[in-house]
């Protein structure tokens, strides 16, 4: 499966974003699709994950209440609501796909396929 995300760009502390994740060459039913993010100067990190049916997710502790994960299996999309942005949710951003035969995943060895990421830049 290939990824593209989308979605990203500036915003002020307080204000919101939604990022998309358009997949292509395979059905993202068929997958856990997870979110990360890459700050400068840092390692890429969990943010977010959803089961492939869309009944289970999970967030990492510093944007549970501001994030939220979703997908449309027929738009072959996943996206990421975030919420109440601070300026330390800079990064680049990053869908993920790991197939569902495996469960969820949280960390980024549990994935196989990667979009580019997409910036996001929080001014305060």
């Amino acid at each position: 499966v290939q990824l593209q995300a989308s979605g990203g760009g500036l915003v002020q502390a307080g204000g919101s974003l939604r990022l998309s994740c358009a997949a292509s060459g395979s059905t993202i039913s068929n997958y856990v699709m997870g979110w990360f993010r890459q700050a400068p100067g840092k390692e890429r990190e969990f943010v977010a994950v959803i089961s492939w049916s869309g009944g289970s997710t999970y967030y990492t502790d510093f944007v549970k209440g501001r994030f939220s994960i979703s997908r449309d299996n027929a738009k072959n999309t996943v996206y990421l609501q975030m919420n109440s942005l601070k300026s330390e949710d800079t990064a680049v951003y990053f869908c993920a796909a790991r197939h569902r035969i495996y469960n969820m995943g949280y960390v980024d060895s549990d994935f196989a396929s990667w979009g580019q990421g997409t910036l996001v830049t929080v001014s305060s």
